[in-house]
């Protein structure tokens, strides 16, 4: 079973920034497409961002683009979402698998 932790999730202004962290195993790193997604209150899991192995070809949700970055440490088995200008509407608790299971990190918008 793939284990996976995210982290660095917190409360942030509107425009602030935070870069959150999800670490694996080398399995889970191994996957031709891994990627961030997030679930906000009441609403359904959604895709933020994804990146392929080996080539590191990313892709974004409009929502987020030129906002995000999505970026991945293969010797650490590390994934990163380095999400600036963030907006009250990013607020959701992300993970690294599509089906937003688990605890995940919370990231909270707010004024």
């Amino acid at each position: 079973q793939v284990q996976l932790v995210e982290s660095g999730g917190g409360l942030v202004q509107p425009g602030g920034s935070l870069r959150l962290s999800c670490t694996g195993s080398r399995v889970f790193f191994s996957l031709l497409v891994v990627g961030w997604y997030r679930q906000a209150p009441g609403k359904e899991c959604e895709l933020v961002a994804t990146t392929t192995n080996p080539g590191g070809s990313t892709t974004y949700a409009d929502s987020v683009k030129g906002r995000f970055t999505i970026s991945r440490d293969k010797t650490a088995n590390t994934m990163y979402l380095q999400m600036n200008s963030l907006k009250p509407e990013d607020t959701a608790s992300y993970y690294c698998n599509p089906r937003c299971l688990g605890p995940g990190t919370q990231v909270i918008v707010s004024s």
